[in-house]
């Protein structure tokens, strides 16, 4: 959320962080980037739906690659999660079915407040290729933008997670029902992305048992299993699931997501969520993931796998400054190496 208005374009800040974090050989994924206005749901958050967006982010993709780094750009919309302000000539924010979130979670406005969901629109059967078209446009930019994949945010309740859980999902015609048919959205964007691509440079995150943002499933473990089985078919890059236990609010017994899950995708699975390196490197070692994603520690630490190579202190972070402002709790962590 510090991208430049109007027009969320990222900037030689956002360069400067993303360079900071870049190693030789190291993977880095972006923060989730709108590929639409309508799919907006945060102000100063990205986008990758104009020309301006597209040259602020090639700041931020030859500041990686100056590091010898790769980075994919996760692809967003965030659906019923947004606010009419951020989009006024779009109306209501849109989403499976008109349910709004019931858990007690605000939205934000385009100022910044936060304010109770609105209850967003059902997108109408004719508007699906429009959205399948957006995601599209936003793997072209990418890759217009000099990025070296992009990833697509399936998870957290945001617009292809409404569809795929029955909690958001009361839709009775072919997007909504069984699990083929609430897995059809994610996974003709995912065809329409590996089009642009091919599948060894696209990536899905999911996150099966996530409650973020009032979502559940009936059965998550025979959804997110079709929905890996038929990711596997696709040969895509790596499948990304989010652990249900690093959730706030989340219960000590919560399952575990990778070992769960592990079977179900034949490709590379990429694990996230709570770890510590020693976690992650257990984690790794039995086979349960092929590899573990870092957040929270990453914002805080700039050189963090060089930490963990040495076994280093690391920065502790500080969440107040996780979303909007400047420099502060972005760019200003200390570097050890």
């Amino acid at each position: 959320m510090r991208s430049t208005p109007p027009g969320d374009v990222p900037n030689p800040l956002n360069a400067t962080y993303y360079g900071q974090r870049a190693s030789r050989g190291g993977l880095l994924i972006t923060e989730a980037t709108q590929i639409s206005r309508q799919g907006k749901g945060y102000p100063g958050a990205p986008g990758i739906h104009s020309q301006a967006q597209v040259e602020g982010w090639k700041l931020v993709t030859e500041a990686v690659h100056a590091k010898g780094g790769f980075i994919f750009l996760q692809l967003w919309h965030v659906g019923r999660m947004s606010h009419s302000s951020l989009h006024p000539e779009a109306g209501l924010p849109v989403s499976a079915s008109a349910i709004a979130p019931q858990d007690g979670s605000k939205a934000m406005t385009a100022d910044f407040k936060q304010v109770p969901f609105e209850t967003p629109r059902a997108l109408e059967l004719a508007e699906m290729p429009g959205v399948v078209e957006d995601y599209q446009r936003g793997a072209q930019n990418a890759k217009a933008a000099g990025f070296d994949g992009v990833e697509i945010h399936g998870a957290n309740g945001y617009l292809l997670d409404q569809f795929l859980e029955d909690r958001s999902n009361h839709r009775t015609d072919q997007y909504g029902g069984s699990i083929e048919n609430r897995a059809r959205l994610l996974l003709e964007v995912v065809d329409a992305v590996v089009a642009v691509w091919g599948p060894g440079r696209v990536g899905v995150r999911l996150s099966p048992y996530g409650k973020f943002l009032d979502m559940g499933d009936s059965d998550p473990i025979a959804l997110f299993s079709y929905v890996l089985a038929q990711l596997s078919q696709r040969g895509i890059a790596y499948a990304h699931v989010i652990e249900t236990r690093s959730a706030e609010g989340a219960p000590p017994d919560a399952p575990r997501t990778a070992p769960l899950f592990r079977k179900a995708f034949t490709g590379v699975l990429i694990s996230a969520g709570g770890y510590s390196a020693e976690s992650a490197e257990e984690t790794v070692a039995e086979g349960l993931a092929d590899a573990v994603a870092f957040g929270r520690l990453f914002i805080a630490n700039p050189d963090l796998p060089k930490r963990f190579e040495q076994k280093s202190s690391l920065n502790p972070y500080d969440r107040s400054t996780f979303y909007g402002g400047g420099d502060k709790g972005y760019t200003d962590y200390p570097a050890l190496f």
